[in-house]
């Protein structure tokens, strides 16, 4: 019995030595002795008894982040932020319900920590030192989520916004883009609406085109785009048309087809699509029939672009565009025949024998002949292109020529319209030259006064 008696004293001599010793630490941080209480907890972190206790961990955590939370301390502790983080998850994996960090003011060390490693991702920030940046806000925002997540403040604070987007920030300045995106989602999956936030869709639906096409994703984000900034429609279909034009060009023609017959297609996609058929051109590899018929097809659009808005100017002035170059490619292939007709003039032999005289007149006849005849063929295509093109060039003149003020793209298209509705009207005048005096005379004036207008606007 005696044995046993002094077995149990024994025991609970131990048990009292090492709360003195917890209360030592405890005494040392009550008084602010940081420093005072790292020696006497690195006392007991390297006992072979106090490292199976929760309560060793939990105190050096709160120890070892208050100590990485001041920046004179840090500089002296170079370890700090490491061996905090390292005891706060061995506290976490022996008391994972934090009953310890609750009852003896642990829960500090937890906002200790999120509030050094932001200080320390504002610092890299603000030295461009974007990979540390980015990887400090994301270990801040590790432990302010840990601090929702178990209600440790009083507010319904769902996430700290602003150091999501500025790990953002910094992970996409580091290039590291796939991990940005990773950072932006979470703000659009949250439906983050401040004005301030609004490059984070531009950001996603950017990378879901470009950096990693993912359909599913970027309609996801088109349709959070949309829902989030609605007055930024306009905006989101043009990221949309980005992504279209991804597609290939049987694909695309099929998409517009579809969404035309629907009726859902508006004013803007339209555009936007009279643009893309517009340049199939110039990014596929077309015949020439293919490319007039995708000629066609963005003047189209253009056209019911213009059906839905009668006051778009620039829809009006696109249709012009098309035609006016259309008109130029036809005569310059107009003039380049005239060329190979008087070179096939200037280079027959001359004679004076009459009869050799007249086969060679024939033979030069017949070797020009399918130049004049391609001319031919090709003149009521230019005149329709022609006449097209001054109808919708004045139009976009018309609906800009009384605006008070205009937009510098808006300026670009009325002083593009006078310039090119001058060519076109000094076109027909030459056509009429020696042929019809009243439509010379009608074309002259109208050059005359598109001509006076150049850089007016």
């Amino acid at each position: 019995m005696k044995k046993l008696f002094m077995l149990s004293m024994f025991a609970a001599t131990l048990q009292f030595v090492t709360a003195q010793d917890y209360k030592k630490v405890q005494n040392a941080l009550i008084l602010g002795r940081v420093e005072d209480a790292k020696t006497e907890i690195d006392k007991l972190a390297a006992d072979p008894k106090a490292q199976a206790k929760a309560e060793t961990y939990m105190y050096k955590g709160k120890i070892y982040a208050a100590i990485f939370k001041s920046p004179e301390l840090s500089a002296k502790y170079a370890n700090a932020g490491t061996e905090a983080e390292a005891a706060l998850k061995k506290y976490q994996e022996m008391d994972p319900t934090y009953a310890i960090a609750k009852e003896k003011d642990g829960i500090g060390a937890y906002f200790d920590m999120y509030s050094a490693f932001i200080n320390k991702g504002t610092g890299s920030f603000n030295a461009k030192d974007w990979t540390n940046a980015g990887e400090n806000f994301a270990t801040a925002i590790r432990y302010i989520d840990q601090i929702i997540e178990n209600k440790w403040i009083s507010n319904n604070l769902k996430m700290d916004t602003t150091s999501i987007l500025y790990a953002a920030y910094a992970f996409q300045n580091a290039k590291k883009t796939a991990t940005a995106a990773e950072f932006y989602q979470r703000l659009a999956d949250n439906k983050v609406n401040d004005s301030t936030f609004t490059d984070v869709y531009r950001f996603l639906l950017d990378y879901y085109t470009n950096g990693k096409k993912d359909e599913t994703q970027f309609k996801k984000n088109l349709a959070l785009a949309n829902e989030v900034h609605p007055s930024l429609s306009k905006e989101w279909e043009s990221y949309e048309m980005d992504f279209i034009d991804t597609y290939d060009l049987k694909a695309k023609t099929e998409m517009y087809d579809k969404e035309d017959a629907a009726g859902t297609l508006s004013e803007n996609k339209y555009l936007l699509f009279g643009e893309s058929f517009a340049n199939a051109k110039n990014k596929d590899d077309l015949d020439s029939a293919t490319a007039a018929k995708y000629t066609d097809k963005s003047i189209e659009a253009f056209k019911k672009a213009f059906a839905k808005n009668s006051n778009n100017a620039i829809a009006a002035f696109n249709v012009g565009v098309v035609s006016y170059n259309t008109f130029a490619t036809l005569d310059d292939v107009i003039r380049e025949n005239i060329r190979s007709v008087q070179r096939i003039n200037a280079e027959k032999p001359v004679e004076k024998d009459p009869k050799k005289k007249a086969a060679v007149e024939a033979k030069a006849k017949a070797e020009a002949e399918p130049f004049l005849k391609a001319n031919a063929a090709l003149e009521p295509s230019i005149a329709k292109q022609v006449d097209q093109a001054i109808e919708w060039l004045q139009k976009a003149y018309t609906i800009l020529k009384d605006k008070s003020t205009r937009t510098n793209s808006e300026k670009s298209v009325i002083n593009r319209s006078v310039d090119w509705l001058a060519n076109l009207y000094a076109y027909k005048r030459d056509k009429a030259r020696g042929k019809d005096n009243a439509a010379f005379d009608a074309f002259e004036a109208k050059y005359k006064e598109f001509d006076a207008l150049h850089n007016k606007f």
